[in-house]
């Protein structure tokens, strides 16, 4: 069987069950009693068992198995949920993620993960850890009481078991037990039925008829059986039966019958939970309610980024159009050239719709990384998300995902006190964390806030100065923005000791960089004894922008409209000096002129003595006025890399070729302003 056409739809399908899988333990870890998050980890974890041993990656499936058996022990009530036990449980998804990472780079899947197999083993059996696990003499005892019964029979179910004894039928529980690498276990359960059924009468199953029609349990089932036929004569006729390893039949011990009340009090792990959404009381209803749901389809993103660029050449073919269309002054090519601008627009808002994606994908994976932090650190932090389904282009998603770690990890080691510190300072011991995305014009504004001790002045200031980032007489002017603004320099950190977590020199800088590559920014505000909040502004997409076309000299560069506050024709005598730098006054506030021709060393520049444009463009509170000789228009263009033979040209973010063949420069207004 060739399994290659496969690989890819089972990765991205083994990573969504990998992610599911985080997502409830982290539910459980909280409702710990709640067996609907049980049932949805078992099933994610099964499904990919079963398509792990499909495509012939045995530890893959291996570790899912055993991960399996713990839960299946959790959601019959003989494991119970500690934190401890889901460590271990996590460490094994951490390890399948692994093993799914390297198939996806091409590898074979292979790990050594005896230890937490050895783990895992020693919950399903209720050895002790290093922590605290359900004790032997609790397992000892359940394990003592499926000798003598396996389910529990309500009233009716007791008086047909009790009148079929009475007429000299035998009534019996089958535990039957199929192969751990059993593939189709729900068309061996149905050849088990099949011959139980010629033997007698199936009163009763665990787990229920339902869930095994569905594969919803491990590798054992259990039939309570009505019949005159001899045990070991079932026990021959289901052992028939392929990929069943073992049949073992005990006589029905009916106990004395206990109200359900009763049962949910005494052993309450057993109680199904309440359905947790309309959805799910339908479907226990039986409901034939028929919901729409839109249809999708799987695309490569490889084809995505072919398409994308496809229509980046439309769009320099439609500029070069609608010049043509302007020199010739056609009226049937102008309505042309006009209608295919609409559709082409039209057509870029779906290409573009179609690579944006929602930042839940890089927030998923925060939620365990605090977890394991706060542990780490003895902490106890509570991560709330908020916007997740806000969307960006594919293009910033994949960039964005390490400022993000780092400003979380940051939050947490820096602004998040220990609990004796919160509650000496008259907080609740629980620290909170929140990410928050939303939309705000063209822009997607990430905050991240936490509730911690805020952002010491002083101590910041005294860091710089001994760092030499500022002079110490400068310290004073600085306002409380400015100051936040210095933890983002080069080498700067504020930790008191160096620790794996932050401390180590690499610090805001880094998040700094990545963002304003990005077309972003990042501003800090805090107050002291009251937590922290980072905002960082991105751009919706990176690849066709909308910009301000300049002319130089014979030359023509392109400002995004994203950093331009507005534009301005000045009186050249209303240029002043101040600190040997040329600045105009722009509504009460001094702006230094950027004289774009010397920047750029472009020849030719035109010289006006009387009047200069400028283009007043801002970075976060600072803002710089370029000089340029003419505005051209506002424009869309398709921004292109200069390539690998031009990499770090200062103040050059890229390239456009325009309506007329010529290739503007785009400018990269956050390195002009200092």
């Amino acid at each position: 069987m060739e399994l290659s056409q496969y690989l890819e739809v089972f990765i991205e399908e083994s990573k969504e069950h990998l992610q599911a899988c985080n997502e409830q333990l982290l539910l459980l870890e909280k409702n710990p009693d709640d067996l609907a998050i049980v049932n949805e980890i078992f099933r994610s974890a099964h499904t990919l068992k079963g398509m792990s041993a499909t495509m012939g990656y045995e530890d893959l499936a291996n570790l899912t198995h055993k991960m399996e058996n713990v839960l299946d022990g959790i959601r019959n009530g003989i494991i119970s949920v500690t934190t401890e036990i889901l460590d271990v449980v996590f460490l094994a998804v951490d390890d399948l993620e692994v093993m799914v990472e390297s198939i996806a780079a091409g590898g074979d899947g292979k790990r050594d993960v005896s230890k937490v197999i050895d783990q895992l083993q020693k919950i399903e059996k209720g050895e002790s850890l290093e922590g605290s696990i359900a004790s032997q003499e609790s397992a000892a005892s359940l394990a003592s009481e499926t000798v003598e019964s396996k389910l529990n029979y309500d009233e009716f179910e007791q008086t047909v078991l009790k009148q079929s004894m009475e007429q000299g039928f035998e009534c019996v529980e089958i535990t039957v037990g199929l192969r751990a690498d059993c593939l189709l276990k729900a068309a061996r359960v149905f050849m088990v039925f099949e011959v139980l059924e010629k033997c007698g009468d199936v009163i009763k199953t665990n787990p229920t008829v339902e869930m095994l029609e569905e594969e919803n349990f491990d590798s054992h089932f259990t039939v309570t059986l009505i019949t005159n036929e001899k045990a070991e004569e079932i026990q021959q006729k289901v052992m028939k039966v392929s990929e069943v390893e073992k049949v073992e039949i005990i006589p029905v011990n009916l106990k004395p019958h206990v109200d359900d009340e009763t049962i949910q009090k005494n052993n309450k792990p057993q109680t199904p939970a309440a359905p947790r959404d309309k959805k799910q009381q339908e479907v226990k209803n039986g409901s034939q309610h028929v919901t729409h749901t839109n249809k999708t389809i799987r695309v490569n993103i490889e084809r995505l980024d072919v398409l994308m660029n496809l229509f980046e050449e439309l769009v320099i073919d439609r500029g070069r159009l609608e010049q043509i269309s302007k020199d010739l002054n056609n009226p049937e090519l102008h309505e042309t050239v006009e209608r295919m601008s609409r559709i082409s627009g039209d057509l870029q808002n779906i290409i573009l719709n179609m690579r944006m994606v929602p930042v839940e994908t890089v927030f998923n994976r925060f939620p365990k990384m605090v977890r394991q932090l706060a542990r780490d650190l003895h902490k106890k932090v509570n991560l709330e998300i908020i916007g997740a389904e806000t969307e960006l282009d594919r293009t910033v998603i994949d960039e964005i995902g390490d400022p993000l770690v780092h400003l979380l990890r940051n939050a947490l080691d820096h602004g998040i006190e220990t609990p004796e510190v919160r509650v000496k300072n008259g907080k609740s011991e629980d620290g909170t964390i929140t990410l928050k995305a939303y939309h705000s014009g063209n822009h997607v504004f990430i905050e991240i806030s936490d509730d911690g001790a805020g952002i010491n002045r002083d101590k910041v200031l005294q860091k710089a100065i001994s760092k030499g980032v500022i002079l110490e007489s400068e310290a004073d002017s600085l306002s409380d923005k400015q100051v936040f603004e210095l933890i983002m320099s080069s080498g700067f950190s504020t930790a008191d000791k160096i620790s794996d977590i932050s401390g180590r020199g690499v610090g805001l800088d880094v998040v700094k960089s990545t963002i304003e590559s990005l077309g972003g920014s990042i501003t800090i505000d805090s107050t002291e004894g009251a937590g922290s909040v980072f905002i960082i502004q991105l751009p919706l997409t990176l690849s066709i922008i909308s910009v301000m076309l300049v002319e130089i000299g014979k030359e023509k560069f392109a400002i995004p409209l994203s950093s331009i506050i507005e534009t301005a024709i000045i009186k050249n005598s209303e240029i002043l000096t101040a600190h040997d730098q040329k600045v105009i006054d722009f509504r009460g506030k001094v702006v230094p002129l950027v004289f774009l021709k010397d920047t750029f060393d472009v020849p030719d520049a035109v010289e006006n003595s009387e009047y200069t444009s400028v283009i007043i463009v801002r970075k976060a509170e600072k803002a710089a006025a370029l000089v340029v000789d003419s505005f051209i228009g506002q424009q869309e263009i398709v921004l292109k890399s200069l390539g690998n033979y031009l990499l770090n040209v200062f103040a050059i973010s890229g390239a456009t070729i325009l309506g007329d063949g010529q290739v503007a420069l785009i400018v990269d207004c956050n390195a002009l302003i200092k």
